[in-house]
């Protein structure tokens, strides 16, 4: 489960932020994820409750805003939503056909890849 490596370091980050300043509580962190970082937004929530036992963010609430796909097209220019293509296997090994909705041709990704923290709800001491 990459899920918990990857909370982890976001736990880590957040927290070495947070020793910057006076906090004496933290109410929520919402993080940014990916439609293509493949994490799943239960296993995360479940991880980000062990992970955050026994420090600052422990009992705060972890908010997941999901970054939709979005593609480049390398032929015809087209700047969009993805129409994700998938082979018959998909759910074996999850690996997305990404392709231009409009021509068929290879695109860039320029949206959906995050996984970043965006912003923290705190309390600080007067």
């Amino acid at each position: 489960m990459h899920e918990v490596s990857v909370v982890t370091s976001l736990v880590d980050a957040v927290i070495a932020e947070l020793q910057k300043y006076n906090v004496i509580k933290v109410n929520s962190v919402t993080v940014v994820i990916g439609d293509l970082t493949n994490l799943g937004e239960e296993q995360m929530s479940f991880a980000y409750e062990i992970v955050t036992q026994g420090t600052i963010l422990e009992g705060s609430e972890f908010i997941v805003e999901h970054e939709p796909i979005e593609l480049e097209c390398w032929d015809c220019g087209y700047k969009g939503p993805a129409n994700v293509l998938t082979d018959p296997d998909f759910d074996t090994h999850s690996i997305p056909i990404l392709a231009c909705p409009e021509c068929g041709g290879k695109v860039t990704v320029t949206s959906g890849q995050s996984c970043m923290v965006k912003c923290m709800d705190i309390e600080e001491a007067d």
